[in-house]
């Protein structure tokens, strides 16, 4: 073989090795930042139940109370009566029979008589009531952000949602502080 067509079939395959190199470091170049697409963002929350207690003034009728629980006045007084108008009845014995009669009758009269009266009177007055009621509110724990990136789906729990449709990835990794918004696609 000549020595030209070995100093050329050298310098072909460093050529075509070259060449195949930049090929390579062309597909390698830096393509810019990626990003992967934001496709849902969830609120996470909970129901968060606050008792508070809530009072208020009501009207409230009562029964007054009695000066005579016992009733005495008004037997006293019915025993009277009784006793005076059985004694207008009869003569002789059969008037003290219907005096004592009628003063029994009209204590045991007396003595109702005072207690439906009493049983009516009633007096009214202001009271507090007081009842516990629960407030609701919901409160945000975070937000779950489903994002894809490569054909895989994957989901993150954040704090705050995202504020754009793309968020930059970094060696396969979400840059939650690096949030855009979706290119437009005119």
């Amino acid at each position: 073989m000549s020595k030209s067509i070995i100093v050329g079939s050298t310098l072909a395959v460093f050529g075509l090795g070259g060449l195949a190199f930049g090929a390579w470091q062309v597909q390698q170049a830096p393509q810019g930042p990626q990003f992967a697409d934001i496709t849902a963002v969830t609120p996470v929350t909970e129901t968060v139940s606050t008792p508070r207690e809530v009072c208020e003034n009501v009207q409230v009728t009562r029964q007054a109370p009695t000066r005579d629980p016992h009733s005495i006045l008004g037997s006293a007084a019915g025993a009277v009566v009784g006793g005076l108008v059985g004694n207008q009845i009869g003569g002789g014995s059969g008037r003290k029979i219907a005096t004592v009669a009628g003063a029994i009758g009209g204590g045991f009269a007396g003595r109702e008589v005072q207690r439906r009266v009493e049983a009516g009177q009633t007096y009214t007055t202001t009271e507090q009531r007081c009842h516990t009621v629960n407030d609701t509110r919901e409160k945000t724990l975070g937000y779950d952000v489903a994002w894809e990136y490569d054909g895989v789906r994957q989901v993150a729990r954040l704090e705050q949602a995202p504020d754009g449709e793309r968020v930059l990835i970094e060696q396969g990794q979400p840059q939650w502080d690096v949030v855009r918004d979706a290119p437009d696609k005119s």
